[in-house]
């Protein structure tokens, strides 16, 4: 995964740490299950760290995960209106450059593993890691990703742990953890947003001309005319 350099970046290793693990019966080890704290917007996970700093619990092992829109400090991408595109394509290599903020990530990660060690260890907002990533010159994006094995509480919006497709490019595996979800009132506007799709009459219709020049040079004639059957009736 990314920053692999930073295979303990939790600051201790979970398999020598008592408090993570608890021992079955039959001698296998049982994880400690991770909290993973959903809110509707960004903004309330601020709040929320910063409600977490002034309880006895600051010390918890913890990361926010967020998009490329809060966390990318790369000078050109993060002024892109196509973050997420162009940070995959740097990443690939594709014009033969890469992105030195996502080679410098476990950087940030090691930050927050010294502090531990040190035990100096605070909990934190996204505004805390972007600044502290740019000091070091290090992607707060991945490294974000990255303090989630060893950590033990998670925040994130909703759609992270609702959209399939999210979770499964975050790499979030829910089972057998604890999940909470804060106003949750607002949960099935969000499960509709994340399966819905919203296109306008000028973009039909442009697909409606594709699909119309694919028919008549019979191409693939038998996918393209029931697509263009339903452009036309969505028009």
């Amino acid at each position: 995964g990314p920053c692999t350099e930073c295979s303990c970046s939790s600051g201790k290793e979970p398999d020598k740490d008592p408090s993570h693990t608890k021992k079955k019966e039959n001698g296998d080890r049982l994880c400690v299950p991770k909290i993973f704290f959903g809110t509707r917007t960004h903004k309330q996970i601020t709040q929320i760290s910063r409600e977490l700093k002034r309880t006895a619990y600051s010390y918890v092992p913890m990361t926010i995960l967020s998009s490329r829109d809060y966390t990318c400090i790369h000078p050109v991408v993060s002024n892109s209106s196509n973050r997420n595109e162009m940070c995959v394509e740097l990443l690939e290599g594709k014009h033969g450059k890469s992105c030195s903020y996502y080679h410098g990530a476990h950087k940030l990660c090691e930050h927050h593993a010294l502090q531990h060690a040190s035990r100096v260890y605070q909990a934190w907002d996204i505004e805390d890691l972007v600044s502290l990533g740019r000091k070091l010159r290090a992607c707060p994006y991945f490294a974000a990703r990255e303090l989630m094995v060893g950590a033990d509480i998670v925040f994130c919006p909703y759609n992270y742990l609702l959209d399939p497709q999210i979770r499964e490019s975050m790499d979030i595996n829910l089972k057998d953890q604890v999940v909470i979800l804060d106003e949750a009132h607002n949960i099935e506007d969000c499960a509709r947003e994340s399966v819905s799709y919203g296109v306008t009459e000028s973009q039909l219709r442009a697909a409606r001309e594709e699909l119309d020049v694919m028919v008549n040079n019979n191409i693939r004639q038998k996918h393209h005319e029931p697509l263009r059957a339903v452009c036309c009736s969505l028009i």
